[in-house]
């Protein structure tokens, strides 16, 4: 059995070198096509783009291993198959599991090197390709905004879009980050993103601006604006950017995510410490009402109380009065309202950053183990489809990886939107592709 597993070892190993060779290949003409007008005009040197070129490397090695992995798999079982070397084995007394044995072995050593590789080179690899990046656009510069996720690298400001077009952005939320005295909250319905080398300039459109004195909210102040503009020296972003403490998810590595998570839970924590004493201010003491829509109820039956008290006083005196304390009561309450709505937003986004956290932790591991199950999968896979030659199984094995992915990317994206648990939206795909391979190498086993 050392000389078979030597000789299986042997015979995924080429293979496997081979696809990732191709694949990687691919997928970095695909990044070059794109990334090529970020260098045209910019008089940089040869050097820097090789390295900027080379640090993007990172993820795409981290994407094509565990295609390659499946597609050497069944070429590898395929040829095997083809040339009546699976049936010779069996004849001999090897059983299929035996066979398969040394090409999950294989997999599995490339499953603990990718671990490896996606928590300690990938973070480095991504946060310094910014950085260069960072230089790169000096003459150029722009904002790496996500939608749906806060953009933590304005000096003053912390911002979130619902929807990007190029530079057009729709549905932005912007906070100031000096929440100490008092608070500044930015809504617009839609913007766009400028920069003239020295000044990034973010122009707003149909919105408001509310500003609210964090211990007093009484003192409350709304402006409504056809156009707002918030101009950004490159000079404070690029310090900004530079700093470690504003590396993203994917520039993380696992103990530094558990941080984030941590520290992100503290301040929801202090949110809630904030909406606590707010509402025993106001008077709210039903312990049910730790949402936004049950504060809005318990904030309305306030309102219409103080409407029917002050009803009854009318009637009682008999005698016209002024209204004013209930009319300033009612504001304050309205201000209440508007304060809670913003600390809700809060904790809904420090909670989908947490969620975001916590599914790229939990990427680090299920793109090793999937080189695991993609071996699983595609060594029986190689097997059923020999009469149908390597085209159809490098056809079906590029299918098993698209939907592998499509899949991993929903899972991600449910999980990111707090509407799945992030372990069960990250290993979801993994255990659909165990389920497969178990299936597909049953029937194998069945059929030779």
């Amino acid at each position: 059995m050392n000389t078979l597993n030597k000789y299986l070892f042997k015979q995924s190993l080429i293979p496997f070198l081979l696809s990732v060779a191709v694949i990687t290949t691919v997928l970095f003409l695909q990044f070059l096509i794109r990334a090529v007008d970020r260098f045209l005009g910019k008089g940089l040197d040869v050097m820097t783009i090789f390295e900027y070129l080379f640090l993007n490397l990172a993820w795409i090695i981290a994407l094509s291993v565990p295609m390659s992995l499946l597609i050497s798999s069944v070429m590898t079982f395929g040829r095997m198959a083809q040339q009546n070397e699976i049936t010779a084995l069996k004849s001999a007394g090897v059983n299929l599991y035996n066979i398969i044995k040394p090409a999950i072995l294989f997999g599995s050593l490339i499953a603990i090197g990718l671990c490896i590789f996606n928590n300690f080179a990938l973070p480095e690899m991504n946060y310094n390709a910014r950085l260069l990046a960072r230089d790169i656009y000096k003459k150029k510069p722009e904002l790496s905004i996500e939608p749906g996720y806060f953009v933590d690298m304005i000096p003053q400001y912390t911002m979130i879009v619902k929807e990007m077009d190029g530079k057009d952005f729709k549905d932005v939320k912007i906070f100031s980050k000096n929440q100490k005295s008092e608070q500044t909250t930015i809504y617009a319905s839609k913007g766009s993103l400028s920069s003239d080398g020295k000044i990034i300039r973010i122009d707003l459109m149909d919105g408001e601006i509310h500003e609210i004195d964090l211990s007093n909210y009484d003192h409350y102040r709304k402006i409504i604006f056809k156009t707002h503009q918030i101009m950004i020296s490159m000079d404070e972003l690029i310090l900004n950017r530079t700093t470690e403490s504003n590396r993203t998810d994917r520039e993380m590595r696992i103990p530094q995510m558990i941080d984030e998570i941590k520290r992100n839970k503290i301040l929801i924590s202090q949110i809630y410490e904030r909406i606590e004493n707010v509402k025993k201010e106001i008077g709210i003491t039903n312990l049910n009402a730790n949402t936004l829509e049950n504060i809005e109820k318990e904030i309305e039956e306030l309102k219409q109380k103080r409407t029917e008290i002050s009803s009854s006083k009318k009637e009682l005196n008999n005698i016209p009065f002024s209204n004013l304390q209930d009319k300033q009561y009612i504001l304050s309450l309205t201000n209440n309202l508007r304060q809670f709505e913003n600390e809700f937003t809060l904790v809904e986004n420090y909670e989908r950053t947490n969620n975001k956290f916590k599914v790229e932790i939990h990427k680090k591991f299920t793109l090793a183990i999937a080189c695991i199950l993609f071996t699983i999968v595609g060594a029986p896979l190689g097997i059923l489809v020999r009469s149908g030659g390597m085209t159809i199984a490098s056809g079906l094995s590029i299918a098993f990886f698209l939907v592998y992915y499509i899949l991993l990317i929903w899972g991600e994206q449910l999980a990111d939107r707090n509407l799945l648990n992030p372990g069960l939206g990250s290993w979801l795909p993994n255990i659909i592709l165990l389920i497969s391979g178990m299936a597909i190498l049953k029937l194998s086993n069945k059929r030779n």
